[in-house]
């Protein structure tokens, strides 16, 4: 059976009060190569890349592969790997530092401010769509799409079993499991009734 995890109800009072904004929106810069988290729920330590420039590819990745359910650490995790490769490439590193500074660069232009504190979604990404055809961009956008959606603990959450070779197949695993459509196979008439 397939499990999918709910939302949470969140009041008004606790919206406001957990929305308060960093000096880099969703995360904060502590020391030389340091990415926090401003609740402290994770952090990072930076190996090549500017803690800017890592907490500008995690909004960026936010903005791209947008889900509210989602942790800033699941979208952090999914951009750490650019960090190992800027260690060993210096092309790789350019690219990325150059491309973050490209996308700040235009928002301090059209919104002056960095592109991480631009503060509506909206904003954000009319200046990636701007940025699109780049390198930067197109590398980016590949690299996310299995840094972010091969991370097993997140799988339940869009409701994916995961791999069924190893456990016979769905045939016996929910082949049958139509609960997304509202509808149970108990309502189905059985065959050769009339309805």
């Amino acid at each position: 059976m397939r499990l999918v995890e709910k939302t949470r109800q969140v009041s008004r009072r606790g919206f406001l009060k957990s929305s308060s904004v960093t000096v880099f929106g969703t995360v904060a810069i502590a020391s030389g190569g340091m990415l926090l988290d401003p609740k402290g729920a994770w952090a990072m330590d930076l190996k090549a890349l500017k803690p800017q420039t890592m907490a500008t590819l995690i909004q960026m990745a936010r903005d791209v592969y947008p889900h509210d359910r989602l942790t800033d650490a699941t979208y952090a995790k999914s951009v750490g790997s650019y960090d190992d490769l800027a260690a060993t490439d210096p092309k790789t590193k350019a690219m990325i530092e150059n491309g973050c500074a490209a996308l700040d660069a235009q928002a301090q232009k059209t919104h002056k401010t960095t592109y991480v504190n631009v503060g509506w979604e909206e904003d954000r990404v009319a200046i990636l769509k701007a940025n699109e055809a780049t390198p930067f961009f197109k590398t980016i956008r590949a690299g996310l799409v299995t840094g972010l959606y091969n991370q097993h603990d997140i799988w339940q959450k869009f409701g994916y079993e995961g791999s069924s070779a190893d456990k016979g197949g769905y045939i016996h695993r929910g082949f049958n499991d139509i609960d997304w459509l509202g509808t149970t196979a108990s309502a189905a008439p059985a065959a050769g009734a009339k309805s």
